[in-house]
């Protein structure tokens, strides 16, 4: 079967050499004109005239985030608008937590991050950070992290959807694609219902202008970042709408600025058949260990059989019906890494044979992950910290402190995907119905879940148009070649929208999600930009270590959202 491939590498180039870090001054606070001025651009006139004042003066009052975390680990809350273009309007709150720099006289800035979504809690990144970032980047930044609008403990938006309304995994078929369509409708219809005046101003473009805000209420001319998966998209937002205060960005797993939203859902299905072509080749390479087939067509032949069997009669996997759609959903993501994708078809075999099997090993296709869970192989090895993070956000649900809605980080995903850019999404739901078949016979792994009907089908339009990502803006682009969530066409579409950006390739590397990840080409090169804000000379291309892909295979679960290091119940994200 023909498949497109993916754009060609880049050339294999060296690190560049790393400049000595450079003294810079703790940044004094910006005018607050300077930030109303700013706005103005993308809101009301009225914020011209100095309407954000009284939110620019606001004193964070910092606390020890939970009775028993480290006490430099802080927490606060601050408001910011609901709807920019009227800033005297109704207010929100934003979640916010720092942790200090360790050298105040060798103190830039601040380095806030984002771990990826959309719906992604963020709250909690500074103690992952920490947990991974050399300590002359932590004597450089304070750490800050937040919950965007509308997520988690930042007045978090609902749709009061039940667990099986939450799942976006559903393939074409045409005898449920009405049952499907009610579906989306029914999402959109609960979605307006219950937080239509919240939901328009849940996008990007706001998530950008509170950053923004926080940047002023700190004190602060610029700001530094660090984004993962869609926090790549929101950085690239920020420059756009910001680019003077932007100072260090580094995108790491970027998404194509120009495919937002409907576009990028649509890689997913795209970037995995010339993985798919890899995994079939690798396996085929290791016949005698693994006995798919000795040819890459039949390995092919191999996986689709089961697929027909399956079709015919779902297989018990771990005593769970597994249908063909749920094999063609689970190698969607495992193929990116061919020692998963194997093992789990060996396995696979064996369940269909009615004998035992791995439930471990089969976890990519097990069936009944896909009510109301992401089922997908994502976030492989962000290298954020997951332990201090996962920890510190069970605390904190423990504790109570703010109650989140079950469906919290679904309602702000579809909030965003589809408030973002209305105009990427057809109202006639029989052109998703074309999309789907044609999809499904050019990408037949994934092409009937990308193209199917989504609830945005039936969203209010988007209040603002979508961003034009096209500046000058100088940042980093970091992105492994075989990446399940932003292939690397994706990374290299953010490279060419931000013209002053340079970019790091990770031929061979896995997983989403590179920074750090005890490669010292890519690790150095990162580490030495946030230090020294010198970009390297030219795009940089490393090769992926056996370790830093053996991370990546850890850190490969199906109900972990791509980008981020916490597990989380919610759709398949960026």
């Amino acid at each position: 079967m023909r498949r497109r491939r993916l754009a060609p590498l880049l050339a294999v180039g060296v690190t560049a050499t790393l400049a000595p870090v450079l003294a810079a001054p703790t940044a004094t606070a910006a005018p607050t004109a300077s930030l109303s001025t700013a706005s103005s651009s993308t809101a009301s006139s009225s914020a011209a005239k100095g309407a954000l004042d009284p939110y620019v003066q606001q004193k964070p009052q910092w606390k020890r985030c939970l009775a028993d975390d480290a006490p430099e680990f802080e927490c606060a809350t601050i408001e910011v608008p609901l709807d920019y273009r009227a800033p005297g309007g109704k207010r929100i709150d934003l979640a916010i937590s720092r942790i200090k720099s360790t050298a105040p006289d060798k103190r830039r800035g601040v380095l806030l991050s984002n771990p990826g979504g959309p719906g992604g809690h963020g709250l909690y990144m500074p103690m992952g950070m920490r947990e991974n970032l050399p300590e002359s980047a932590q004597q450089k930044y304070d750490l800050i992290g937040f919950d965007p609008r509308g997520v988690g403990e930042s007045s978090p938006v609902s749709c009061d959807l039940e667990p099986e309304e939450e799942d976006p995994l559903r393939p074409y078929k045409e005898e449920t694609f009405d049952k499907d369509v009610a579906w989306a409708r029914g999402v959109a219809d609960k979605c307006r219902e219950k937080a239509g005046d919240t939901l328009p101003h849940i996008t990007t473009r706001n998530t950008a202008r509170d950053m923004d805000l926080l940047r002023a209420i700190l004190g602060e001319k610029k700001i530094s970042y660090v984004g993962y998966s869609y926090g790549t998209y929101l950085g690239a937002v920020y420059t756009q709408l910001f680019p003077g205060r932007a100072d260090r960005f580094v995108l790491d797993s970027a998404v194509d600025p120009a495919r937002a939203w409907r576009g990028m859902i649509q890689w997913w299905a795209e970037g995995a058949e010339p993985a798919f072509d890899r995994w079939t080749e690798w396996a085929a390479a290791r016949a005698e260990k693994y006995g798919l087939g000795d040819t890459p067509k039949e390995v092919e032949r191999t996986l689709w059989d089961l697929v027909a069997q399956a079709d015919e009669k779902p297989i018990l996997v771990d005593g769970q019906p597994t249908t063909g759609d749920d094999i063609r959903s689970g190698m969607r993501g495992a193929v990116f890494t061919p020692v998963y994708a194997t093992e789990g078809v060996v396995e696979l075999k064996k369940a269909a044979a009615g004998g035992p099997a791995s439930a471990k090993k089969l976890a990519p296709f097990a069936g009944s992950e896909r009510a109301g869970t992401a089922g997908t192989a994502g976030a492989a090895g962000a290298g954020v910290g997951a332990g201090a993070v996962e920890a510190a956000r069970a605390a904190a649900a423990a504790s109570g402190a703010v109650e989140v809605p079950a469906d919290n980080m679904t309602a702000s995903f579809w909030a965003v995907v589809c408030g973002d850019n209305s105009a990427a999404w057809s109202r006639d739901p029989e052109s998703y119905r074309r999309d789907a078949i044609e999809d499904k016979i050019r990408y037949p792994l994934f092409g009937d879940f990308a193209s199917s009907i989504k609830p945005c089908a039936f969203w209010d339009r988007s209040v603002e148009p979508a961003t034009d990502v096209n500046n000058k803006v100088p940042s980093l682009v970091v992105q492994n070649e075989w990446d399940s969530q932003t292939p690397l066409p994706s990374g290299q579409a953010m490279h060419a929208d931000l013209k002053g950006s340079k970019m790091v390739t990770v031929l061979g590397g896995e997983g989403h999600g590179v920074y750090p990840n005890g490669n010292a080409c890519t690790d150095d090169t990162v580490t030495g930009y946030l230090l020294t804000g010198k970009l390297p000379a030219k795009d940089v291309t490393c090769r992926a270590t056996a370790d830093s892909n053996a991370e990546a295979r850890k850190n490969q679960k199906r109900d972990e959202l791509p980008g981020s290091p916490l597990p989380q119940r919610a759709p398949d994200r960026f």
